[in-house]
């Protein structure tokens, strides 16, 4: 299915990011990478965005269990037709197990981009697809999914002419 390659291979460059930075930038350190932009800053988190919740990286890491397994069978078991509400369910996919491979076997989620021109988190790859599929997945289910989806009609019942 394409829709689990293209999860499979942004689950990859999300890790091959993570990989890059913990190799090559020591941890609470920043390198420019967009001047003026963004840098690349290596910081660990143990919580979700903000690092709220830090002392559960566990309850944090079965969250994000639970939830690709979720999304893998809404995938699976086609809950959006359409190829663009597929596409929203995959990036949601995508994040949430890139996370959780970090929380699984690092006991922490790798961040690194770092926004210049406001106050804002660190996040990662992985964040972005979250963050991105989940905008996506709300707009299309508020605005096209009844355009794309057919409905099933409820089966109409017949009069009862005997009364």
């Amino acid at each position: 299915m394409i829709y689990a390659l293209i999860a499979a291979v942004l689950v990859a460059v999300d890790q091959l990011v993570k990989y890059l930075v913990m190799t090559r930038i020591p941890l609470g350190e920043h390198v420019p990478f967009i001047p003026y932009i963004l840098d690349l800053t290596y910081v660990t988190n143990t919580g979700a965005a903000f690092s709220i919740f830090s002392e559960h990286t566990w309850a944090l890491a079965l969250v994000s269990l639970v939830m690709s397994v979720l999304l893998a069978a809404a995938l699976w078991f086609n809950l959006f037709r359409h190829p663009l509400g597929k596409l929203t369910l995959t990036l949601l996919l995508a994040g949430a197990v890139g996370n959780l491979i970090d929380r699984a076997f690092r006991g922490f989620v790798v961040d690194m981009f770092n926004v210049l021109f406001m106050h804002f988190a660190v996040f990662n790859v992985a964040d972005i697809c979250v963050v991105v599929g989940g905008i996506a997945a709300g707009l299309y289910y508020m605005f096209l999914m009844d355009k794309f989806e057919p409905r099933e009609e409820p089966p109409h019942e017949q009069a009862d002419t005997d009364r």
